[in-house]
């Protein structure tokens, strides 16, 4: 095994089909400014994803941080130490105080008892995280939401296409975000969006994306420059006719995983909700005490075979030096999020994964486990 495996990487398609949208952008000339090829992208995901009003994004932070000035948050918001940094950064970058809560430890989301107790007069609104596309507890939140007047802003990075009950997760509350990086489900190299409720948000939006400008003399707003470029674009809606392929493959090596390490003694797998479907956007493993060495042994015995795992989320956002001041930030307000930040690990999961790699990587754990090689 010669080269480092990644916990993920983009499926690319062959650069012959991509050619031709190359061509007909270089014929335009139009490269980017809301072009041909990003109001197809915008429609195209509306109808695969099955929500009405979607803005598309140059990346998933700038996405969330103008959601937040959309919904005109400020004050205190409470949100999950269990995500990528990006989550809280945005709040920082709007003024506004993120107060963490603790997490379920079979969804590995935001706890809705734990939002409830950390309510206060200054709580604005909730940013929940469905984390590794795996759906939070939408009516409950919802619910304690409507009680205390707040608003909720989903971080939807991982949760492209998954539904709950048949109806798509990015319908519920005020507004969700995606994230299109490079190393998601579906990539536009860099990108995401926001998904919101009616079409004179979604106007808001894209007048906020694009400097606050509603023509070429009207400001209306202090926006910023968020948009989405054409290559993106294109490279998106050509992500697109193989999304169905991606999924499929991502689902037969998740498959793999759990046969291979449903009977191994302190390592437990993310819960799949009956009502779910997923998206397998990452393979999340928790090695606990019994298990026969650490994490972070086994972390090093992946590496050491070339195998990119990732501790992921680890460390914990309220540990970085930026947030770990907030009185929300001790380690004693967050125990659940504490052990499984210290828990987790992140196996490889992507389309070019082939079965005799992933192999090596379930053998290499079988034997951390002291069991039997693992027979194809």
């Amino acid at each position: 095994m010669d080269q480092l495996i990644p916990v993920t990487q983009p499926f690319l398609p062959p650069l012959d089909e991509f050619r031709p949208y190359l061509e007909q952008i270089w014929a335009s000339k139009w490269v980017t400014n809301n072009g041909p090829f990003h109001a197809r992208l915008e429609q195209s995901l509306c109808d695969y994803l099955g929500v009405e009003h979607l803005s598309l994004f140059s990346n998933g932070t700038l996405a969330l941080i103008t959601a937040l000035q959309a919904m005109k948050i400020s004050g205190e918001v409470i949100t999950t130490p269990f995500s990528f940094v990006a989550t809280t950064h945005a709040l920082h970058w709007n003024g506004i105080r993120p107060v963490f809560a603790d997490i379920d430890p079979n969804s590995m989301n935001l706890d809705p008892a734990k939002i409830e107790a950390a309510i206060t007069p200054q709580t604005t609104a909730i940013l929940p995280v469905h984390v590794y596309g795996n759906p939070c507890a939408v009516e409950e939140i919802g619910r304690i939401a409507d009680n205390y007047g707040l608003r909720v802003l989903y971080d939807a990075a991982h949760t492209f296409g998954v539904r709950r009950d048949g109806r798509s997760v990015l319908e519920f509350g005020d507004m969700s975000v995606l994230s299109f990086h490079g190393t998601k489900v579906f990539n536009t190299f860099e990108g995401g969006a926001i998904i919101c409720q009616d079409a004179k948000t979604k106007r808001r939006i894209d007048h906020l994306k694009n400097f606050g400008f509603v023509d070429e003399v009207t400001v209306v707003g202090p926006g910023i420059n968020g948009k989405m470029n054409e290559i993106q674009a294109a490279f998106g809606l050509l992500q697109l006719e193989h999304i169905d392929h991606i999924l499929a493959e991502r689902a037969k090596i998740d498959e793999r995983y759990r046969l291979a390490f449903q009977n191994v003694r302190g390592l437990r797998l993310l819960d799949v909700p009956k009502n779910c479907t997923r998206n397998y956007s990452y393979f999340p493993v928790r090695v606990g005490s019994e298990f026969p060495v650490s994490r972070d042994a086994l972390y090093d015995a992946l590496r050491a075979n070339k195998i990119a795992a990732r501790r992921y989320f680890y460390p914990l956002i309220n540990e970085f030096p930026t947030y770990r001041g907030l009185p929300s930030a001790a380690p004693s307000n967050l125990p659940i999020a504490t052990e499984i930040s210290r828990e987790v690990l992140c196996l490889p999961i992507f389309p070019g994964l082939d079965v005799r790699t992933q192999d090596q990587i379930i053998d290499i754990v079988l034997n951390a486990a002291g069991l039997s090689q693992h027979a194809s």
